[in-house]
Formats: C-alpha cells, sequence, structure tokens
C-alpha cells in the first residue's frame, strides 16, 4: 500500500511500502490492510501509525485531519499539522498536548474576538437609536 500524509505546506510521508495503518477517530481506532473497500473519516488529534514491508513501525502525529483509502491500495491523510518520529511515547506524551494546548488557545481566541464583535454591535446599535440608549444601560 502507499501512504501519503500531508500538510497544507508539505507532504510529511509519502510511503509506498506499507503493509498496515492504524488511526484514531471519534469512535475509536481502526485499522487498515491492503485491499480495505473505500472509506472517509475524520481523524481527532492523534498517532497515525504504520508497517513497512522489512518490519518497522512508524508513527506521525496529527492534529484533525481527514483520513481516505481508495483502491485498496492507497491511504492518505490530509491534516493541519503532523510530525513523524520513531519514539512513540514522546509523540503521545510531548507532541499530542502541545496540539491540545494550541486548540485550546485558539478556541479561547476566537472567544475574545467574538466578544469583541458584540461589544462592537452594540456600540453600533446605540450610536444609531439614541432614543433606546436606556435598553442598552445607557441614557435615562
Amino acid at each position: 500500500m502507499r501512504l501519503l500524509i500531508t500538510t497544507p505546506a508539505t507532504v510529511v510521508v509519502d510511503d509506498s511500502a506499507v503493509t498496515a495503518v492504524r488511526a484514531e477517530d471519534e469512535s475509536g481506532s481502526f485499522g487498515i490492510l491492503a485491499g480495505h473497500t473505500d472509506f472517509l473519516t475524520a481523524l481527532t488529534v492523534s498517532i497515525v501509525s504504520w508497517r513497512r514491508d522489512d518490519g518497522t513501525q512508524r508513527y506521525c502525529a496529527v492534529r484533525y485531519g481527514v483520513f481516505s483509502v481508495s483502491g485498496g491500495n492507497r491511504v492518505a491523510v490530509a491534516t493541519r499539522e503532523a510530525l513523524v518520529g520513531d519514539d512513540l511515547g514522546h509523540l503521545e506524551n510531548v507532541v499530542l498536548a502541545g496540539f491540545r494546548d494550541s486548540i485550546e488557545a485558539e478556541r479561547t481566541a476566537r472567544t475574545r474576538s467574538l466578544q469583541l464583535e458584540m461589544n462592537a454591535i452594540r456600540q453600533i446599535v446605540r450610536y444609531l437609536r439614541p432614543e433606546r440608549a436606556g435598553t442598552f444601560g445607557g441614557g435615562p
């Protein structure tokens, strides 16, 4: 099988000597072998692992993504971020924790942005409808 893992900026993995792939979506962990039917799922923050023809095991931490199998011999992962490593413990403990921290930081930034946007809308309404100023906490 061929495994292709890409981010918007680069091809992280392009390996054509793969015998098995494991990944994780919202329903749990799953495995893919050669000849698998076409398949499409959304990945969580997780580790994609694969075994090569020579028996070696490889790992790649991914930050969400789309996992697809086509033609029974092509597995593709498109993800925001990916980091390949040989040490599974390091990827699980350090990299996945970093991915989760950055997701939480993005969530916090989105919340703050929405709060600023709502405050701006309130100010515009106060300006456009001064007769209703008391409704929004201003005026008599």
